[in-house]
């Protein structure tokens, strides 16, 4: 077989390939079998009706038709290997030849095809990357001490307007012209949260039990979203949230500590945890951010509007061009980073463990709310778990590149990130166990296909 590469565009090619009869004759031959089971011809079986037969009752046109559709597929993905091309959309394919008869001629056909770009990424040595220090601080402990004190709080009525933060109980009414077009009744709702209409604060805020205020407001959804409407709402109970006590009354409730200073520390302990998370992944957005400015990645269009016509299909708004603009901008993005974290994986030559890719689809079945197993099972289904492996070899890539790269913090003291980012000496050591494991089980399936065997009884 041989291939030739045209570049139409730094995102797209046409492969022309030839294909010499004899490697074709594989694919006839399959023709042969296939047709000769599904004809009816007087004087032979079904299976065993000779090539020649088919030939001329059915006619050579029929069996090399079979024979391209069955083969095609495997001479197009052969020509991308050779000519290490890595596709991101199905290709338009073209025949322009065809064997006119049996024993001679060749298949000829072109494929057109959006392809991953070639980037070339920076050295990781040259980037720099800063991040804020992960110092904890007193305000640190005391916001999550109070947000643990709300969790064993309790609401009481209170006698006076409503302010920020109190639980208001409402009736709310939403019309457009005459037109109810919602209303809800009995609903707590904390002033400051913003969860519902815009401009709903601003009318509660210093309404009393029993008052009614009018404001107008965009509906947030519905089959009038977006529209404005006049919104009648009425606060039937103002509540607040007394806190306990900070003590070791409380600490004893709500931990496993007897004291509040030992609670205070462990608090300390997750808010350093938490700030040394938030440096990672401050340093993988900034990796990610200055590897797009030192590298200019040329996104194909096809796959862009293919996606972005799936998306509003899925939403029934492929009429609404101002939300188009929007899919079409995201969709560019997306696949931007992920034309670029695929290239720095490769060159990474970041490989994912069995491991890794099973601990992130239990995190993403819960996401769905599915069970693991029945998440799993629905991607391997649809075909989804070749893209699931890319996802995690994408974010790998990240921590990866982060290993080899200095990152300090506005002081300039180095950070070390090992805990969220790992090891290359972990990665080895899981890989290895994985293959261990891989090859024992590769000798107990061998051996219970072996042990016991013995010879079909003679006749």
């Amino acid at each position: 077989m041989k291939s030739a590469v045209e570049t139409l565009d730094p995102t797209k090619v046409k492969l022309t390939v030839e294909v010499d009869y004899d490697e074709l004759v594989p694919s006839i031959d399959h023709a042969y079998k296939h047709i000769a089971e599904q004809v009816n011809i007087p004087g032979f079986r079904k299976g065993k009706v000779p090539p020649r037969i088919i030939d001329q009752r059915v006619g050579w046109g029929a069996v090399v038709e079979h024979a391209v559709n069955d083969g095609l597929n495997d001479f197009y993905r052969q020509a991308l290997t050779e000519n290490e091309l890595r596709p991101l959309a199905q290709p338009t394919v073209d025949v322009t030849e065809i064997p006119a008869k049996a024993g001679e001629g060749q298949l000829k056909f072109t494929a057109d095809v959006e392809i991953r770009p070639v980037l070339d990424l920076p050295e990781l040595s040259t980037i720099d990357l800063t991040v804020e220090p992960a110092e904890v601080t007193d305000d640190d402990v005391t916001e999550r001490l109070d947000a643990l004190r709300e969790r064993f709080g309790t609401l009481v009525g209170v006698d006076r307007p409503a302010a920020e933060g109190d639980y208001v109980v409402i009736d709310l009414r939403a019309t457009i012209g005459d037109e109810e077009v919602d209303s809800v009744s009995g609903v707590s709702y904390q002033i400051g949260s913003g969860n519902m209409l815009e401009g709903l604060d601003e009318a509660l805020t210093g309404l009393s039990a029993d008052e009614t205020t009018t404001f107008r407001a965009p509906l947030a959804g519905g089959d009038h979203a977006g529209e404005e409407a006049d919104v009648t709402v009425t606060a039937t109970s103002v509540k607040q949230r007394d806190l306990p006590e900070a003590d070791d009354d409380f600490a004893q409730l709500a931990s496993e500590f007897d004291t509040l200073d030992e609670l205070k520390q462990d608090l300390r302990s997750q808010a350093a945890q938490g700030k040394g998370s938030d440096q990672a992944v401050a340093a993988r957005d900034a990796l990610l951010e200055k590897l797009l400015g030192a590298v200019e990645v040329p996104v194909p269009s096809g796959v862009v509007e293919a996606e972005v016509h799936r998306h509003l299909e899925q939403e029934s708004r492929l009429e609404d061009d101002e939300h188009r603009a929007e899919v079409t901008e995201d969709a560019t993005k997306a696949l931007r980073n992920q034309i670029l974290l695929d290239t720095l994986a490769e060159k990474l030559e970041v490989k994912v463990g069995q491991g890794e890719l099973v601990e992130y689809l239990v995190s993403m079945s819960r996401q769905y709310g599915m069970e693991p197993s029945e998440f799993i099972q629905t991607l391997e289904q649809g075909g989804q778990i070749p893209a699931m492996v890319g996802e995690v070899a994408r974010s790998k890539a990240l921590a990866v590149a982060l290993r080899q790269i200095e990152v300090k913090d506005s002081n300039g003291t180095v950070v070390d990130l090992s805990e969220f980012i790992g090891s290359d000496e972990i990665d080895e050591q899981q890989s290895a166990l994985e293959q261990a494991m891989a090859d024992a089980q590769a000798a107990a399936d061998a051996a219970d296909g072996t042990e016991g065997t013995q010879e079909p009884a003679k006749a």
